[in-house]
C-alpha cells in the first residue's frame, strides 16, 4: 500500500524535473525573441485598421492596406539570402544569425516610429510605405529567428524552445492589440472624435518595446555553424558545377546555389507526393481563407457598430486571444485523440460556420453580450483549426528541408486569402455586413471538399512507395 504513494512522489519529481527545461537559457531566449517576432504583425494588421477607420478612411482603402502583410507570404523569396549571406562588418561582430536579427529589429523600430509620425488623413501613402517597411522587416526577422532556433540547440530542446517562442509571440500580440488600443484610449481626450496624437503615442510605445528583442539579440550567443551541413552543401554545388563546365564559373556556382536552396525543396515535395501535391497545395493555400478574409474587416466592423476602443481591446483582443490559446490547447489534444485529418475537417467547418455569428451581430447592432459570445466561439474555433493545420503542415515537410518547406507552406497559406482580403471593404460597401460575413462562411465550403480529397490521396501516398522515413506518413504524423 505504501509503494503507490512513493511511486507517485517519484513521478511528480520526474515531471517537475522535466518542467525545468523551460528555464533553460535557450528556452528563455526564444521567449523574448518570440515577443519581438509577435509585436509587429498586429501593428500593420488589425490595430492599424482600427486606427485608419477612426481617422475616417473608407473601408475599401483600409482593406487594401492588408496587402502589406503579403510580405509574410513572400518571405521564402529572400530567405536563401538571409540564410547564407553575411552582413559586412556586422556579421563579424555578432555572427550571421544575430546580425540579421539585429538589422531587422532596428528596421522595425525605425518603421514603427515612421508610422507613429504619419497622419493618415494627410498623407496616406507615407503611412502605407512605413507599414510595408514594418511588414518586410518583420518577415526578415522571422526568417532569421527560425534559423537561429533550429541551429542553437539540440533536438531535445526544440519542443521547449518552440513552446516558449509561441508564448512570447502570443503575449506580444495581446500587447500590440489590447495594449495599443488601451494606450490610444487613455491618451485620447475625447472618445467621440479622432485624435492622431493618441495613436502616435501608442505606436511609439510599441517601437520602444522592440528593445526587448534588440537586447536579447545583443546578449545571447551566436549558434555554432554546422560544418558538416556546409560541407555537404558545398559538395552538392560542386557536383552541380561539374555537370555544367561549359558555363562561366561564377554563373555555374550561382545556379548551383539556387538549385540547392530553392529548387531542391520543391522537387523533394513533388517527388514524395506526385500528382496529389497540387491538391495538397490547393488545400494549404485556401484552408484559412474564411478566417483571413473576414478578419481584415473585423476591426472596421467594430468601429461601425459603435464599440469603443476599450470594449474592442478587452473583448476582441485580450479575451479573444485567450480563447484562441484555449482552443489551440484543446485542438492539440483532439488531434492526438482523433487524428490530423478529422480535426482539420472539423476546424475548417467551425471556422466557416462561426462567421455566421458576425452576420447575426451585424443585424443585432451594438451588443456587448452578443460580441462576447461571438468572439468566444470564433476564436476558440480558430484555435482548433490552427492547431490541426500546423500539425498537417508539419506532416508534409521532409526532415532534409524542414525549415525551407515549412516556410514555403506558410507562405502559400497566406497568399490567396490575403489577396482576396484586400477587396473585402469594397464587398461590404456593395452588399453590407450581414451578406458579406455569410459569404465568407460560404468560402469555407470548398475547403471541406479539399480536406476530404487530401485525406484520401494522402492515405494512398503514405501506404505507397513514396513513404519516407522522415514523417511523410500521415499515421506517423497523427501519432506525433
Amino acid at each position: 500500500m505504501q509503494a503507490a504513494p512513493e511511486q507517485d512522489r517519484k513521478d511528480l519529481k520526474q515531471w517537475l524535473g522535466s518542467a525545468r527545461i523551460y528555464l533553460h537559457p535557450r528556452a528563455l531566449t526564444l521567449l523574448f525573441l518570440g515577443f519581438s517576432a509577435g509585436l509587429p504583425l498586429m501593428l500593420v494588421f488589425s490595430t492599424l485598421s482600427y486606427w485608419l477607420r477612426e481617422a475616417g478612411i473608407d473601408r475599401g482603402t483600409i482593406t487594401y492596406f492588408s496587402w502589406v502583410a503579403l510580405a509574410y507570404a513572400f518571405k521564402w523569396a529572400w530567405s536563401p539570402i538571409i540564410d547564407r549571406t553575411p552582413i559586412p562588418l556586422l556579421s563579424r561582430w555578432l555572427g550571421r544569425r544575430r546580425s540579421w536579427m539585429l538589422t531587422a529589429q532596428l528596421a522595425i523600430v525605425a518603421s514603427l516610429i515612421g508610422m507613429a509620425g504619419s497622419d493618415p488623413t494627410q498623407n496616406l501613402e507615407l503611412m502605407a510605405f512605413f507599414a510595408l517597411a514594418v511588414a518586410f522587416s518583420s518577415a526578415t526577422q522571422d526568417i532569421s529567428i527560425d534559423a537561429y532556433r533550429i541551429e542553437s540547440a539540440e533536438m531535445r530542446l526544440q519542443a521547449a524552445m518552440a513552446a516558449t517562442y509561441m508564448l512570447g509571440y502570443r503575449l506580444a500580440m495581446i500587447i500590440a492589440t489590447t495594449g495599443a488600443l488601451l494606450i490610444a484610449a487613455w491618451y485620447d481626450p475625447a472618445n467621440d472624435s479622432y485624435h492622431r496624437e493618441s495613436w502616435e503615442i501608442a505606436y511609439l510605445v510599441m517601437a520602444a518595446l522592440m528593445l526587448v528583442g534588440i537586447a536579447t539579440t545583443l546578449i545571447v550567443p551566436e549558434p555554432a555553424p554546422n560544418g558538416a551541413a556546409a560541407e555537404r552543401e558545398q559538395a552538392q554545388i560542386e557536383a552541380f558545377m561539374e555537370q555544367r563546365q561549359h558555363l562561366p564559373h561564377a554563373l555555374a556556382k550561382t545556379l548551383g546555389w539556387l538549385y540547392i536552396a530553392v529548387w531542391s525543396p520543391f522537387a523533394d515535395f513533388v517527388q514524395r507526393y506526385g500528382r496529389p501535391a497540387l491538391l495538397i497545395l490547393a488545400l494549404v493555400g485556401s484552408y484559412r481563407i474564411a478566417d483571413v478574409v473576414m478578419g481584415i474587416i473585423a476591426n472596421v466592423f467594430y468601429v461601425d457598430m459603435g464599440f469603443t476602443k476599450v470594449e474592442v481591446a478587452e473583448i476582441t483582443k485580450l479575451f479573444g486571444t485567450l480563447m484562441t490559446i484555449l482552443g489551440s490547447l484543446c485542438g492539440g489534444l483532439l488531434v492526438y485523440r482523433f487524428g490530423v485529418m478529422r480535426m482539420l475537417f472539423t476546424g475548417a467547418l467551425l471556422a466557416a460556420v462561426t462567421n455566421l455569428l458576425f452576420s447575426a451581430l451585424a443585424l443585432t447592432g451594438h451588443s456587448v453580450p452578443f460580441l462576447i459570445v461571438t468572439v468566444s466561439l470564433d476564436n476558440f474555433s480558430a484555435g482548433i483549426a490552427t492547431a490541426a493545420f500546423i500539425a498537417y503542415l508539419s506532416s508534409l515537410t521532409s526532415i532534409s528541408y524542414t525549415a525551407t518547406q515549412y516556410a514555403l507552406f506558410s507562405s502559400v497559406m497566406l497568399l490567396l486569402p490575403k489577396f482576396l482580403a484586400g477587396f473585402s471593404g469594397d464587398a461590404v460597401d456593395l452588399v453590407g455586413y450581414p451578406l458579406f460575413f455569410a459569404g465568407t462562411a460560404l468560402l469555407g465550403a470548398p475547403v471541406l471538399l479539399l480536406v476530404w480529397l487530401a485525406a484520401r490521396h494522402t492515405a494512398v501516398v503514405s501506404n505507397g512507395s513514396n513513404t519516407t522515413e522522415d514523417g511523410a506518413d500521415m499515421e506517423t504524423a497523427q501519432a506525433r
